[in-house]
């Protein structure tokens, strides 16, 4: 039943002006120039009209509106057009790969990974992984979830580990380099955890390999791109441990997220009736222990509602996400993963007490509009 319980718990600048912003000053300057050129100073024509001011001024202010208005005009439709070439770009990078996702559906990490396909819009076959024999992932040395199979062409690449996965497909979606080559960024390697237990790491899992021009592009600064790398390491390395203390904080709580692990996971009816049961209990047990691990307070919900707030103060009032205008992959990692307690308590209680909501709402809202 502990094998089970695995199934909640597993072990660029060109374009700003196109997306809503006003357009650079010197566009507008250009025109109130041509007014002001007109307008600001007598001339021979005004000397030669002297009755006829009203005139004069009535022309050079229609003059220097619609050269104003048509330099506007030509900038916004170059950035849509630069928008689209883009968009373009990925949609076709996107339509050559044919993605298969491995998963438990109430894995935090899983919930990562779809959260980032879903707003990026690249689709994928989803096979639910039974969490006790691990059957459908037999084929794979590495026995964690998720796992992607991404198809390319005559090639076939597993990508493995949550951050991994989106870190090479968004390389490949703004690069274009192919996963093959991509997947060499991110080498796997053997390191022991705090409990003594070998575990296989992979390095560089929070870096897009992009050169200056794509990164320049894509952040528009160093600040930004340390920022997102920052937040997504938080989601994985403190966020996600929040997660089963809080849905099995006490037994009717565990029971509830157990009756909602098997219902929407892949079990047999006597198998699940017997996940329900003895997971519920094994793991209200074990999140005890994860709770003096990760020295978290006697009432947990105080944590998950520190790092929500913490959050959301992180991504400021200034900005509907961190990545600006749209998610960055800090946002969906953070969503993706509190996303997995939908429905239970413990997502009631962090919607009600913290500030969370907006931004929640917001990511979902994006990723719901995100074109297919």
């Amino acid at each position: 039943m502990a094998l089970a319980a695995r199934a909640l718990w597993p072990g660029g600048r060109a374009l700003a002006w196109g997306l809503g912003r006003r357009p650079p000053p010197g566009l507008l300057v250009q025109g109130q120039a041509s007014f002001a050129g007109a307008a600001g100073g007598p001339g021979p024509a005004a000397t030669a009209r002297k009755g006829s001011p009203r005139l004069l001024g009535a022309a050079a202010l229609a003059l220097g509106g619609a050269l104003g208005l048509y330099h506007t005009a030509r900038w916004h439709l170059r950035a849509q057009d630069l928008r689209a070439e883009l968009s373009a770009v990925q949609l076709s990078l996107s339509g050559r790969l044919q993605l298969t996702l491995y998963q438990y559906k109430t894995c935090p990490f899983c919930s990562k990974v779809r959260a980032f396909l879903d707003f990026h819009a690249l689709p994928y076959q989803v096979v639910e992984v039974n969490p006790v024999r691990k059957a459908e992932i037999k084929f794979s040395s590495y026995r964690k979830v998720p796992i992607l199979l991404a198809q390319e062409g005559d090639n076939l690449q597993q990508l493995n580990d949550s951050s991994v996965i989106i870190s090479a497909l968004k390389t490949h979606l703004v690069s274009g380099q192919s996963l093959e080559d991509i997947i060499t960024y991110y080498p796997p390697m053997k390191a022991m955890n705090d409990q003594g237990k070998e575990v296989t790491e992979f390095c560089n899992k929070y870096w897009l390999m992009l050169d200056e021009k794509e990164a320049q592009r894509m952040y528009g600064g160093k600040e930004a791109r340390t920022e997102e790398m920052k937040w997504r390491q938080w989601a994985d390395d403190w966020l996600v441990h929040l997660i089963s203390p809080n849905v099995y904080r006490t037994p009717a709580e565990a029971l509830a997220s157990f009756d909602y692990i098997v219902r929407e996971g892949k079990f047999g009816v006597v198998e699940g009736a017997l996940a329900k049961y003895m997971g519920a209990a094994a793991m209200y047990v074990i999140s005890k222990r994860l709770k003096r691990r990760h020295h978290l307070q006697d009432d947990v919900r105080e944590d998950l509602y520190e790092a929500a707030n913490k959050w959301v103060a992180a991504v400021g009032k200034d900005r509907p996400f961190m990545g600006g205008q749209k998610p960055n992959l800090a946002d969906l990692a953070v969503y993706g993963v509190l996303r997995v307690m939908e429905g239970l308590e413990a997502f009631d209680d962090l919607m009600r007490h913290t500030r969370i909501q907006p931004w929640y709402l917001r990511v979902e809202k994006a990723i719901a509009e995100a074109p297919r």
